[in-house]
């Protein structure tokens, strides 16, 4: 099966990276370091917004905002872990690659404003969901408390399961 993805230029992006093998990871401080690194360094040469963001142990989930005139999100995620595997040790495969992430990631095109926010709740909840934090302003690794600090969230959101993400998995 040949799996397409929608590439729009301008596009806002749902994605989730996930670790080789669920590799519980990207939180250890060198990790988180090393991510943000990532980021910025392709991030200088094919820039994106990056809107949100929640790291777990062995995956992330964000969202992205690509330039108006450009929709090659697959270059930019393929340079962000290379750079994140470059000094990261880990043991290759027969194919010489270093085995630190799935080698696909699943993107979503946002639709609307309803579904940027649900995808929004999705992310912020994550760590709560997986057992990591008892509420979304607990967890480190996320741009919750960056949202509710510009007013976007109440500093509380999420003590229950957020009505927008009921039924999401």
């Amino acid at each position: 099966m040949q799996y397409r993805r929608l590439y729009r230029k301008g596009g806002v992006y749902f994605f989730t990276v996930v670790t080789h093998d669920r590799k519980k990871i990207l939180t250890q401080p060198s990790a988180i370091e090393r991510l943000r690194q990532s980021f910025r360094h392709v991030m200088q040469t094919r820039p994106f917004v990056l809107e949100a963001i929640a790291v777990l142990p062995d995956h992330l989930h964000c969202i992205w905002h690509m330039p108006e005139d450009d929709a090659d999100f697959s270059t930019r995620w393929m340079l962000i872990k290379r750079h994140f595997s470059i000094h990261f040790g880990s043991s290759g495969n027969p194919r010489r690659e270093k085995q630190i992430w799935q080698r696909r990631f699943w993107e979503h095109c946002i639709r609307d404003e309803e579904d940027r926010q649900r995808h929004l709740d999705y992310i912020h909840y994550n760590p709560v969901k997986h057992g990591y934090a008892m509420r979304p302003a607990d967890w480190e690794h996320s741009s919750f408390l960056r949202m509710a600090e510009q007013g976007l969230y109440p500093k509380n959101w999420g003590m229950s399961v957020p009505q927008t993400i009921k039924d999401a998995n």
